[in-house]
């Protein structure tokens, strides 16, 4: 059964807690009860009460080629065994080097040396946390001349190599496609979708030059459409709206919940949705 649900964001907290606000589920940044000085985790729990919770990491940064912060990971796992959560996602792209953290999700080069650098870090993340984590196709406003295969293949064969799930972001897609010059239907054609398990559906804004992955404004309709095509591919996942800056009432995340909805309803109908 596909779930539909929302990123969790300060503002809607008592929305959810109030229980006037019925969710499959909520997904909220890892980050943020993960280390001192963030949120309340007792504000987690009292949500976990409501409903499912997805935790979705920034920081992982599992295409470092310094190693796997596993100081990290462990405080990940502490904040898993207490929420026990519906999935575990983080971004394929890097973070930091030693004694710097850019707190900006990096590109890659898809090549066969970083696929192996990427898999290890991915095995080794599921050994300390003892599940499967789920890895986001990034948004990107640059290629690589040395990349030897496309993102969909990489994560395909990221996949094969650790059994990790991939979090299909429809949003990325249409960001990377306009930005690099692809087709994103095409895109949606190739991507991996037997191991797809979470969908995140969001806004982006027209920078200078690029578009830019903001999560700022409501889902476009190229988007939408595009969502569509991939839900008559896919099996049962959780799908989201995500929201991080220009936070609207909760009202209006409500309908392009429901605007997901029949967006799926619409797939299965054309006789190839789950």
């Amino acid at each position: 059964m596909t779930l539909f649900g929302l990123g969790l964001r300060k503002p809607h907290y008592e929305d959810v807690l109030s229980g006037n606000v019925q969710l499959d589920f909520a997904e909220v940044i890892s980050e943020n009860f993960m280390f001192p000085g963030g949120r309340p985790l007792a504000d987690l729990l009292a949500v976990r009460e409501k409903c499912p919770v997805a935790l979705h990491g920034v920081s992982m940064s599992v295409g470092s080629a310094s190693g796997l912060d596993r100081d990290y990971v462990q405080r990940l796992r502490a904040l898993v065994d207490v929420i026990d959560p519906l999935f575990v996602s983080d971004h394929l792209c890097w973070t930091r080097v030693p004694g710097f953290s850019s707190h900006d999700l990096l590109p890659l080069p898809y090549t066969q040396e970083v696929l192996d650098i990427v898999s290890n870090h991915v095995q080794a993340a599921q050994e300390i946390l003892g599940r499967q984590i789920l890895l986001e196709n990034p948004s990107a406003y640059l290629g690589f001349a040395e990349s030897e295969m496309p993102e969909w293949d990489f994560l395909s064969k990221l996949c094969a190599q650790t059994g990790c799930g991939l979090l299909l972001d429809v949003n990325n897609v249409y960001v990377s496609a306009l930005n690099l010059g692809f087709d994103p239907a095409d895109y949606i054609a190739h991507f991996p979708m037997a191991n797809v398990r979470q969908i995140h559906i969001a806004g982006h804004s027209q920078g200078q030059d690029v578009l830019v992955d903001t999560h700022d404004q409501p889902v476009c309709d190229a988007v939408w459409d595009l969502f569509e095509t991939a839900m008559t591919l896919v099996g049962p996942v959780a799908v989201m709206i995500e929201r991080d800056n220009n936070i609207p009432p909760i009202g209006e995340l409500l309908d392009e919940l429901a605007m997901a909805r029949a967006c799926a309803d619409a797939a299965a109908k054309r006789g190839l949705g789950h």
